[in-house]
């Protein structure tokens, strides 16, 4: 019988600059059998470097790192390296933040407090094409694109009109094709909420959130979570 040969593993590239914490890092992805941690770097430059030699898949990337951070070494990857996805990892759940760094072309943003096999399944994810964003950064994102879609359509450019609380209005665009429990669930996932927790607000298993999930991305022919709640919000079906 003939053997079958191995799946190819997702490299991913570390960069960090505290040693002990890629350390750990190391340790919990090569312990994976489809993930392997080709790679460490302590700055951007050392990624664009590492970059140049061997390309790995997925670059998990501190945004804060010494002599160049991990908001232009984002940049400089996408620039040179558009088909490597960039994970950023970062202590920050500010908003400006989150939209910068995806502004520059990354493809997710994760928080170091998460745990390993969330960790895990965002390398999984973002590696299969898909975008990442931890869920408790979620709700600040969508809040941003909204003051920023407010003030392009009103016009606004000074610091005052900036700085006013806005709500926006969006008029529907077509019909809504999602059924009630699968806009509930877009709500919630509006709120940056797991699906665990979507589960535990409706009163139902964590299988089925899963499967409404699909159904609406689907539905609305987006990838990822994230694309199915901008969509929503900009088309009027889900308001923060």
């Amino acid at each position: 019988m003939e053997n079958k040969p191995a799946p190819a593993k997702i490299k991913v590239l570390l960069a960090d600059d505290h040693q002990l914490f890629r350390e750990g890092l190391k340790r919990i992805l090569n312990m994976e059998s489809d993930l392997e941690v080709i790679g460490e770097c302590s700055d951007g430059i050392q990624v664009l470097e590492f970059c140049n030699r061997v390309q790995p898949d997925v670059v998990l990337l501190d945004i804060n790192m010494p002599t160049e951070n991990g908001v232009v070494a984002t940049e400089r990857l996408r620039d040179i390296f558009p088909e490597i996805k960039v994970l950023i990892l970062s202590i920050h759940d500010d908003e400006s933040y989150v939209f910068e760094t995806l502004r520059k072309g990354a493809t997710g943003y994760l928080l170091k407090d998460m745990e390993a096999e969330s960790l895990i399944n965002a390398i999984r994810t973002v590696a299969e094409g898909h975008a990442y964003i931890h869920p408790k950064v979620t709700g600040k994102l969508i809040n941003q694109l909204r003051r920023m879609t407010y003030l392009d359509e009103i016009g606004a450019t000074s610091g005052a009109a900036a700085s006013r609380e806005t709500i926006t209005k969006f008029i529907p665009r077509g019909n809504n094709p999602l059924t009630r429990r699968e806009a509930e669930v877009l709500r919630l996932m509006a709120e940056g909420k797991s699906n665990k927790t979507i589960g535990e607000n409706l009163f139902i298993s964590e299988k089925t959130v899963k499967n409404h999930v699909s159904s609406i991305l689907q539905k609305m022919e987006v990838d990822d979570r994230t694309q199915a709640v901008i969509n929503a919000i900009k088309c009027g079906w889900v308001t923060l």
